[in-house]
């Protein structure tokens, strides 16, 4: 996502295929029934799984230009891992040694980042911080143990590049889960754009002038690929607990995620165990995953929806009942969670492995701010120079990154992130390297919500080397709204 030294973003043509000769079609036409549970891992990237004596399990990833369809939607040109939107789902083992080759056959450069994997340094992904961007006809291999186990995202951290679809999801097994369940999904919440993604603020009218937006244009919200009129099925039978890992990669939406007649029961957040607690519906921000647990006691179809924070339609899917004659949910039916019943705070959880809380050896006070257009500085050889620009600047304590200063850490203090929002819009904040504590649980990205009161996140330092800590708003980052956090 961020590229460090602000190079251009080469906006290479994307063609629009335009919408396949379908037609109109009802409500949950030409529905994808998910594979039946508990779900396998995925085989498709996977080339030598691991043996016994500790010999890794090697995987390849390839990063291309490639066609693909959205049922009733059309055909839009991409960039894709192998070919698949989102990408191929890794699945392993807790503790099993990952041996990754990323393939770059783009026009430009690549990285990948393991989000919320607190890998060592030169794993993480980071172009010109951890590594050089991976070069077009290039490749680069990450290696590292899958642990802790948890629901985990890979995503490109390469300008927008995240935008033009290169994101999926890795799942590594717990060894003893402390909740029990019969089968299990995964479900991906994407924000689709059918062309290039652009910095907002710098988008192009039909008329040739320039146009100041806070939302890219996206065409349609999606679960694991597939929009509301196409939908994907979920089948479950009567009497199971299913586990389904909720992973938001989306660039900018975040989402309020229900079920129609089934409660929730949050088991893991950012891929951490908690204490089983009973919602009914949560919101989840960009670079967030949560696990529940549905007990399947209402037989039916019935509607899965995530709304957003933005104009779309909610994205939505269906829990089906196999024991149920039902097939599809009443037309436009949305659960009632999502506007009715018990909302989740981070703060009623809590958290089954959280370390002791100490005091702060060093606090950061931080007021997250921006959204108007104005002055950017910029770094030459003459020398910081200021200009303006048609686009928000997005900022912490009024700096925006590359030219903010650094957090300077020492290994084995006691750190705390302290955070205002002051703009008009939510941040989703995440920290590399690190599970932080908020309130009584672990995350590694939490929504700093407008006019709420400051947001405290505590980590001990004790993975050396330079992290970004970053609005997982992929816009608010890509426009300054960066630190970097590094051990001295």
């Amino acid at each position: 996502m961020i590229n460090m030294d602000r190079r251009s973003f080469i906006q290479t043509s994307v063609l629009n295929l335009g919408a396949l000769a379908l037609g109109a079609r009802p409500f949950f036409a030409r529905p994808a029934l998910q594979g039946q549970a508990p779900q396998q891992p995925a085989q498709g990237p996977v080339l030598n799984p691991s043996q016994p004596g500790g010999s890794a399990r090697e995987i390849t990833l390839v990063a291309e230009a490639v066609a693909f369809e959205i049922p009733t939607r059309g055909v839009f040109q991409k960039w894709l891992y192998n070919g698949q939107y989102p990408g191929p789902e890794i699945r392993v083992r807790e503790g099993e040694r990952l041996r990754l080759t990323v393939r770059n056959n783009l026009l430009e450069g690549t990285t990948i980042h393991w989000h919320g994997i607190p890998l060592p340094n030169a794993m993480d992904g980071v172009p010109d911080v951890t590594q050089p961007a991976i070069p077009p006809g290039g490749t680069f291999q990450y290696e590292f143990d899958a642990a802790p186990s948890g629901s985990f995202l890979y995503h490109s951290h390469f300008g927008l590049q995240p935008d033009r679809g290169l994101v999926g999801r890795l799942i590594i097994e717990e060894k003893n889960s402390h909740v029990a369940y019969d089968r299990e999904y995964s479900l991906v919440l994407t924000d689709f754009l059918a062309g290039p993604p652009a910095l907002l603020g710098r988008v192009q009218n039909a008329s040739g002038g320039m146009v100041a937006m806070q939302v890219p244009p996206y065409l349609v919200l999606l679960i694991n690929g597939r929009p509301s009129e196409a939908p994907t099925v979920f089948e479950v039978k009567s009497g199971e607990k299913v586990r389904l890992r909720l992973i938001n990669p989306s660039g900018t939406t975040i989402y309020r995620f229900a079920i129609g007649g089934h409660p929730l029961v949050i088991s893991h957040a950012d891929g951490r165990p908690i204490e089983p607690y009973h919602v009914d519906s949560l919101f989840i921000g960009p670079g967030e995953r949560y696990d529940v647990i549905v007990e399947a006691k209402n037989p039916g179809a019935w509607p899965i929806a995530a709304s957003p924070d933005n104009d779309l339609p909610p994205a939505r899917a269906v829990l089906r009942y196999t024991d149920s004659n039902d097939l599809r949910p009443k037309e436009g039916a949305l659960p009632e969670g999502l506007s009715t019943g018990r909302m989740l705070h981070i703060g009623d959880v809590r958290g089954l492995d959280v370390p002791e809380s100490r005091k702060p050896d060093r606090t950061f006070n931080f007021t997250l701010a921006g959204g108007s257009i104005g002055p950017i500085s910029t770094m030459s050889e003459a020398g910081v120079t200021s200009k303006e620009i048609m686009g928000p600047q997005w900022t912490i304590n009024g700096q925006a990154y590359p030219n903010a200063s650094p957090m300077e850490i020492h290994h084995g203090e006691s750190i705390r992130i302290r955070l205002t929002n002051q703009s008009a819009m939510p941040h989703p904040m995440h920290l590399h390297g690190h599970f932080f504590r908020v309130g009584n649980t672990l995350k590694d990205t939490t929504i700093v919500w407008t006019g709420a009161r400051a947001v405290e996140l505590d980590f001990v330092a004790n993975n050396p080397g330079s992290w970004l800590f970053h609005c997982h708003n992929l816009y608010h980052m890509e426009s300054g709204m960066v630190r970097l956090l590094k051990y001295v």
